[in-house]
C-alpha cells in the first residue's frame, strides 16, 4: 500500500515525507518529483521510491494503476510567485492536478493538494475560506483554479481537500533561493553581520507559519472531512517582528535597512488566516508561535550549517 507525495523533494514536501515515514504506518511512500525546484539533499534519509517525471506529463495509470493507494498528497507546482509566463504557470499547475483527479476519480482514496493564501489577493483582516477569491498574480490564479477543480470533484463524491498554506518557513527551504521565506533571508543576512533588508518600513503583516505545523495540518486533511482549509498560525506579524526575534536569537543588534518594493503591483501587504474551520474540522492546532518557531529554526540552521 502506497502513499504518494508529489513535490516530495521540495521544502514542505520533504518534511511531509519525513513525517509520514516517522509515523510508521507500514505504508510505502513514493515521491513524484522532476527536481525542477526540489533538491535531493532534502531526501537524504528517505526510504522509499522516486519517480522523476513532471506531474503534468506522468501516465498515472501506467505507474500506479495496479497499486493499492492509501492517499495522494499533491504539493508539486511552480512555486515562484514572480513567474510572469501565464501559460507555463497555469498549464503546469492546473494540468498536473487534473491528471491526478482523473486517476483518482473511481478509486476512493483521499487527495490532499496544496492551495495558497495567494488566492485571497489584496485583503485586509482575517482571510476566510468562504470569501471570494481575488488573486493578484498568476500563481494565485492557478491555485484558485485548483480550488475550483477540487470543488467539482467533491460534488462528484471524491475525497479531495485543499490546504491553503500561508507564509511557511523552516528547515529544507534553503534550495529555494530568492523564494525562500523572509525568515531565512533575514537570518542569512544577519548571521553574516549585515543589516537586514526589508521593503519600505517593514510594516507589512504576514501570517508566518512553521513548516512542522503545516505538515501536521496537511496530514490531518487526509483523514478528515473533505473541503478547503486555511493552514497558518492565525496571527499576523511584521517583518520588524522577525528582525527583533532574530536579533535576540543571534545575540545581535542590527537595525533594518528599508528598501523600495519592486513587486508592489501584486505584493500582499497583509496575510492572516482564519483557522477556526481548520481547528473545528481537522483538529488543527499550531504548536509554534513566531518566537518559538524562529528559535527552533535558528537552532536547526546552526546545527546543519545551512547559513
Amino acid at each position: 500500500m502506497q502513499i504518494i507525495v508529489t513535490g516530495g523533494a521540495g521544502f514542505i514536501g520533504s518534511r511531509l515525507v519525513s513525517a509520514l515515514e516517522a509515523f510508521d504506518s507500514g505504508h510505502r511512500v513514493v515521491v513524484v518529483d522532476d527536481f525542477s525546484s526540489g533538491d535531493f539533499r532534502n531526501l537524504r534519509h528517505f526510504k522509499g521510491d522516486i519517480i522523476s517525471r513532471p506531474c503534468e506529463e506522468l501516465d498515472w495509470d501506467q505507474h500506479f494503476g495496479r497499486q493499492e493507494i492509501v492517499s495522494i498528497y499533491h504539493l508539486a507546482s511552480i512555486t515562484d510567485t514572480t513567474v510572469s509566463n501565464q501559460r507555463e504557470m497555469v498549464e503546469r499547475n492546473v494540468e498536473s492536478f487534473r491528471r491526478i483527479l482523473r486517476f483518482s476519480q473511481s478509486r476512493g482514496f483521499p487527495v490532499v493538494y496544496a492551495s495558497s493564501a495567494a488566492t485571497y489577493g489584496q485583503a485586509d483582516g482575517l482571510m476566510k475560506v468562504e470569501q471570494q477569491a481575488a488573486p493578484a498574480n498568476v500563481y494565485g490564479f492557478s491555485k484558485m483554479i485548483l480550488d475550483n477543480l477540487g470543488e467539482e470533484a467533491r460534488e462528484l463524491g471524491m475525497r479531495v481537500s485543499g490546504v491553503r498554506y500561508f507564509n511557511v518557513y523552516g528547515p529544507h527551504e534553503a534550495h529555494k533561493g530568492k523564494m525562500a521565506s523572509m525568515v531565512f533571508q533575514l537570518y542569512r543576512q544577519m548571521k553574516a553581520g549585515q543589516r537586514p533588508r526589508v521593503f519600505e518600513t517593514g510594516q507589512h503583516l504576514r501570517d508566518f507559519v512553521y513548516v512542522d505545523d503545516v505538515v501536521a495540518g496537511t496530514m490531518l486533511a487526509a483523514t478528515s472531512e473533505a473541503g478547503i482549509y486555511n493552514i497558518g498560525s492565525g496571527k499576523a506579524r511584521s517583518f520588524n517582528d522577525i528582525i527583533a526575534i532574530l536579533n535576540e536569537c543571534l545575540g545581535t543588534d542590527l537595525e533594518p535597512e528599508y528598501i523600495p518594493n519592486p513587486y508592489i503591483a501584486f505584493y500582499q501587504n497583509h496575510t492572516e488566516a482564519d483557522i477556526s474551520r481548520s481547528k473545528k474540522k481537522l483538529g488543527y492546532e499550531p504548536q509554534y508561535g513566531l518566537k518559538k518557531g524562529i528559535r527552533a529554526y535558528v537552532d536547526w540552521l546552526s546545527s546543519n550549517d545551512a547559513a
